[in-house]
């Protein structure tokens, strides 16, 4: 990896919110000018590894919302 690779928070370290900003702060430095193509792979891993971490957390939500429901059902 090229010099002065970015540093990025472990992602389990983060929260929802702080992980999609974090995507929408990598997709608008690609999508510019100014992307820095030494930095390209890196940055698209960072964003596999959000992507993934998000997807993960909303299944969990869906998850614990069904059966919170479920509960409720159950007792009326």
């Amino acid at each position: 990896m090229a010099e002065n690779a970015p540093k990025f928070s472990p992602v389990e370290s983060l929260s929802y919110a702080q992980s999609v900003t974090e995507l929408e702060n990598i997709l608008r430095m690609m999508q510019s000018d100014n992307c820095d193509i030494d930095h390209l792979a890196a940055y698209t891993r960072r964003a596999s590894e959000l992507l993934r971490a998000c997807r993960s957390r909303l299944t969990t939500t869906e998850e614990e919302l069904k059966s919170i429901l479920a509960t409720l059902e159950e007792k009326n």
